[in-house]
């Protein structure tokens, strides 16, 4: 504890992100940037050690992918968990709240809830969500909830600089990359598990 008590939380890890080890997390610190950058190492409680192989920001989320956390068993096996530093006097500024700007006692340390991570952009939607969805492109525009023909299944879901790429796989067999935006994509229903295209000809190998 006496060791525990010298660290400074950085954040807490929530629910995992997508099929390929990455995790969203908290963050509790006033340096994200540097703190999650690739090579650092975050400590647990326990004396051990984790070192973040990636990590980007997505909306007012963090994403990170930790070196040897490779699938998405191992991402959601570390829910919860907690990832400290020792205090860095060259990043560290004064400010207000728990994060790097100020030193903390382990036990005075805010514990919020890993559940808040998952409440974050309630309106938007995982990469996972939108895996094996069922693509619907309606007879009429103007009425997507009515009549349709499946036009294919989602595959993948990149996350590009501009925006999410899905990939549709079609009824002959090809893929074609859907722009994961509002123009082309306007109703998505992960509960009956389908989402409504309106792709500009030509979007779609099969059409």
């Amino acid at each position: 504890m006496a060791q525990q008590q010298d660290l400074m939380r950085v954040c807490r890890i929530g629910r995992a992100q997508g099929l390929k080890g990455e995790v969203n997390v908290m963050v509790t610190t006033d340096s994200p940037e540097q703190r999650f950058a690739p090579g650092s190492v975050l400590l647990t409680q326990n004396g051990g050690s984790m070192t973040v192989a990636s990590s980007r920001k997505f909306k007012q989320r963090w994403i990170i992918h930790f070196e040897g956390v490779n699938d998405r068993n191992a991402s959601e096996a570390l829910k919860g968990l907690e990832l400290f530093v020792e205090p860095d006097h060259e990043i560290a500024r004064t400010g207000d709240g728990i994060g790097d700007g100020m030193r903390a006692d382990f036990e005075d340390v805010v514990d919020a809830d890993a559940d808040d991570v998952d409440s974050e952009e309630d309106e938007g939607f995982y990469a996972e969500e939108l895996m094996h969805l069922q693509v619907r492109i309606p007879h009429d525009t103007a009425d997507p909830d009515g009549e349709y023909d499946v036009a294919g299944t989602v595959i993948d879901v990149t996350e590009s600089p501009a925006q999410w790429l899905l990939t549709v796989k079609e009824p002959s067999g090809a893929e074609s990359l859907v722009p994961f935006v509002d123009a082309f994509i306007p109703v998505i229903d992960v509960e009956e598990g389908y989402l409504v295209l309106t792709p500009p000809n030509g979007l779609l190998q099969d059409r």
